[in-house]
C-alpha cells in the first residue's frame, strides 16, 4: 500500500478564529497573517491504494462548489477544483476512488465531493463509484445542525449522499467497506461525532497495531494545534477537545502512529513526541507524500 497527500483548494481564514483564545503575539510566531488578519490554510486529503483491496480517499477538502460571492467570503483561493487536478497528477481520476472517508461534513472537508459551481446548475456529487463513509453521530448533526454551526454545512449534501445509494453510516471502530484495515476514533469537542480514521499499521505489539497513520481532521488541524491548550474558535467545546486531544496523542505516541494534517500548509505528516515537561510536539515532518509506503 502507498500513500499520497492530495492538495485541494486552499483557503484563508481569520487567524484569531483559528487559534481560539491564544493571543496573536503567540500564533503569529508560527504563521504570518495578511492585512485582513487571515492566515493561509491547506485543505489536504489523503489517498491510500490499495487499502483492503481498494483505492481510498480520506476527505475531499473544500472544493469549488461555492458561487463566486461565497467563495470570496470564505477565502477560497482558486475557482477550479484543485483536488481533481491533484488526483490526476497522482495518476487517479475521481471515478477511480472506491471509498471516500469523511471525518465530518463541514464544507471545508466535504465540499470537494461536489462538482465545481456553474451558473444555473444544481449541486452534483462526484466520485460515482465510491462508497461514502460518515460517522453515525455526526450524520445526525449534519441532518439537524445547531444554529451555531449551521452555516458550516452544505444543505443539499445529506440528501445527495442518501440518494446515491452508496452511503455507509459508521457506528463503531470499523466499517463494512474497509474492514479492520481502518480503525475509527471519535471526538465531540469540535463537532459531535468527528471521525478520525487510522490506517492500521503493519506491526503488532502486545496485541495493538503500531506504525499506522491517522487522519487528525479538526481535532488537530496542524502542527501548531498539537500543543494541548491550542484550540480553534470554531470548536464547540474547547475544554472537552483538549481532554480528547490528550488521550488521542498519548495513544498515538505509545503506538508509533503518525499524524496526518489537513490544514497545515507546510506539513502533511509528522511523528508525535513529548518532552520532559509533558508538552506534545512533532518531529520527522514531511511536507508532501508521493506514493509513500505505509511502513515509511
Amino acid at each position: 500500500m502507498k500513500l499520497w497527500s492530495i492538495r485541494g483548494n486552499s483557503q484563508k481564514l481569520d487567524g484569531g478564529a483559528m487559534f481560539g483564545n491564544a493571543p496573536r503575539a503567540l500564533w503569529e510566531k508560527w504563521v504570518s497573517p495578511d492585512e485582513h488578519n487571515r492566515i493561509d490554510l491547506a485543505c489536504r486529503a489523503l489517498l491510500a491504494s490499495p487499502l483492503n483491496g481498494k483505492t481510498v480517499l480520506f476527505e475531499t477538502g473544500i472544493g469549488a462548489f461555492f458561487e463566486p460571492k461565497l467563495r470570496e467570503r470564505y477565502g477560497v483561493q482558486e475557482d477550479r477544483h484543485v483536488l481533481a487536478d491533484s488526483l490526476r497528477a497522482a495518476g487517479f481520476e475521481h471515478e477511480d476512488i472506491d471509498v471516500v472517508v469523511l471525518s465530518h461534513l463541514h464544507f471545508d472537508h466535504a465540499g470537494g465531493l461536489l462538482a465545481p459551481w456553474a451558473e444555473g446548475r444544481a449541486p452534483e456529487l462526484l466520485f460515482p463509484n465510491a462508497t461514502y463513509l460518515v460517522g453515525a453521530r455526526h450524520w445526525e448533526r449534519a441532518r439537524h445542525p445547531h444554529p451555531r454551526d449551521r452555516a458550516s454545512f452544505i444543505p443539499e449534501l445529506p440528501g445527495l449522499l442518501e440518494a446515491s445509494g452508496r452511503l455507509e453510516i459508521v457506528d463503531g471502530p470499523y466499517s463494512r467497506a474497509l474492514g479492520e484495515a481502518v480503525r475509527f476514533h471519535y471526538s465531540d469537542g469540535h463537532t459531535p461525532g468527528l471521525m478520525m480514521a487510522e490506517i492500521v499499521g503493519p506491526r503488532m505489539v502486545d496485541g495493538q497495531p503500531h506504525g499506522g497513520v491517522v487522519f487528525c481532521a479538526d481535532l488537530i488541524p496542524g502542527r501548531f494545534w498539537v500543543h494541548l491548550p491550542i484550540t480553534m474558535g470554531y470548536d464547540r467545546n474547547a475544554e472537552l477537545l483538549i481532554d480528547e486531544k490528550r488521550a488521542f496523542l498519548e495513544d498515538k505516541l505509545a503506538r508509533g502512529v503518525r499524524l496526518f494534517f489537513t490544514h497545515d500548509t507546510g506539513c502533511a505528516l509528522a511523528e508525535v513526541v513529548r518532552d520532559g515537561k509533558g508538552r506534545y510536539g512533532t518531529t520527522g515532518e514531511l511536507a508532501e507524500l508521493q506514493a509513500m509506503p505505509l511502513a515509511g
